[in-house]
């Protein structure tokens, strides 16, 4: 799985109040290190990635989130079911393995 975070800077050079929101919500949360990728869609610049990547998936709003989990691609607009449905969703059993491999690197596959 692969997450991207979108947040968005205003014109006037500030990041959007919901943006900083959901930011401060994440790294509370301990979910900040579950992303792989930030992206800024800068109002002032219209070819930042953020902004590309929101015209190429019709997205209207920021902060979203970006899911690509194989050749399956989500878009989350909203923060607390994002959370609940991705962030806090239970892992299968191989991600909770792959995740203790990765911790572990002196452990092998069995």
């Amino acid at each position: 799985m692969h997450i991207t975070f979108v947040k968005k800077i205003l014109a006037d050079g500030q990041l959007c109040a919901k943006c900083g929101d959901v930011e401060a919500r994440l790294r509370a949360g301990g979910h900040w290190p579950r992303l792989d990728e930030v992206l800024i869609a800068d109002e002032r610049d219209p070819d930042s990635a953020g902004m590309r990547l929101a015209r190429a998936l019709h997205v209207e709003r920021a902060p979203f989130f970006v899911v690509r989990e194989g050749t399956a691609t989500t878009v989350h607009t909203v923060f607390f079911k994002f959370l609940r449905e991705v962030l806090e969703a239970p892992g299968t059993e191989r991600d909770e393995a792959l995740e203790i491999l990765a911790d572990n690197p002196d452990l092998d596959y069995i």
